[in-house]
């Protein structure tokens, strides 16, 4: 049997308990593939047994959970030769569902045995991977209200979410960035500034899915001035992966690009993740820099 390392979000809090994993490692081993289970704690768990998997020369390692697990632990793979493999287990699932990888978990791990190894890209800040998105201003405000919420006040998700975007409303928020873009500099004071790992399609009024991966393009989405009422609207998009109207942003395609700004540290969020960072951000596209198991 092929040896699969694979790293599951067990803080999730969703019921991935040792029972479980004995179920999923025969759904594995019915598919030829001896899987090692681990049930991750925290992020820095997923990433320490992904680096671990990487050292001991492990072909697959598969990362089970949301796009930010899936995020963890295709970081600790980049540049490598290990092939990635998904088992879309969130809400959301932007990344497989973007590479066309099943979202039902039979058929996820079904993949994992008979897919094919393709190469896409990731984008890059400060050294920090993304594979779907970045963001500032707006959105990781929100979403480090939305967490302390919910581990303060004990809040759900959504319900905390509410409540983060009423105060973010009420403080109306705005970020002066300066941007550069080869040899051209831009001034722009926005409320949310959206970075995609390769260009995100309209869909009607919204945008949404990518097309492809592997262009080594970054797209960038600078928003204009909008009201109160379209501060929240931007967030609500975001929160599920989607912007707005393509008329509220200056879009950009482009392979590398630097934010920077006058405060000392700035958040921002990565695949839904939000960590502070010091500008300038220097932002870049890695082409082909992740192998990832698709359907053939």
């Amino acid at each position: 049997m092929r040896e699969v390392v694979v790293i599951i979000n067990g803080g999730a809090g969703t019921g991935y308990d040792r029972a479980w994993a004995d179920g999923l490692r025969e759904k594995f081993a019915a598919n030829g593939l001896a899987a090692e289970i681990t049930l991750a704690e925290s992020g820095q768990e997923m990433i320490e047994t992904a680096e671990a998997a990487v050292a001991r020369g492990v072909g697959i390692v598969a990362a089970g959970g949301g796009d930010g697990t899936v995020n963890a632990v295709a970081s600790a793979l980049v540049g490598s030769a290990v092939t990635f493999a998904v088992l879309p287990l969130g809400t959301l699932n932007h990344f497989a569902k973007d590479l066309g990888i099943p979202l039902a978990l039979d058929a996820a791990i079904a993949n994992i045995a008979t897919g094919t190894p393709r190469r896409v890209d990731v984008g890059d800040v400060n050294g920090r991977i993304f594979l779907n998105n970045s963001s500032l201003g707006l959105y990781p405000d929100i979403v480090r209200d939305r967490e302390k919420q919910q581990r303060r006040l004990g809040r759900g998700k959504w319900l905390a979410f509410c409540w983060a975007s009423l105060a973010a409303l009420r403080r109306y928020p705005f970020l002066s960035i300066r941007l550069t873009v080869g040899e051209a500099e831009h001034a722009r004071r926005t409320p949310f500034v959206f970075i995609g790992n390769n260009e995100y399609l309209m869909q009607g009024l919204t945008i949404g899915e990518r097309a492809t991966l592997d262009r080594g393009q970054l797209s960038l989405y600078v928003a204009q001035r909008p009201s109160r009422r379209g501060l929240v609207r931007f967030a609500w998009h975001t929160l599920l992966g989607r912007l707005g109207s393509s008329r509220d942003f200056d879009v950009l395609l482009t392979r590398d690009f630097t934010i920077d700004t006058r405060r000392k540290l700035i958040r921002v969020a990565t695949d839904g993740e939000v960590t502070l960072m010091a500008p300038p951000l220097h932002y870049r596209s890695r082409p082909g820099a992740l192998s990832v198991l698709v359907p053939r």
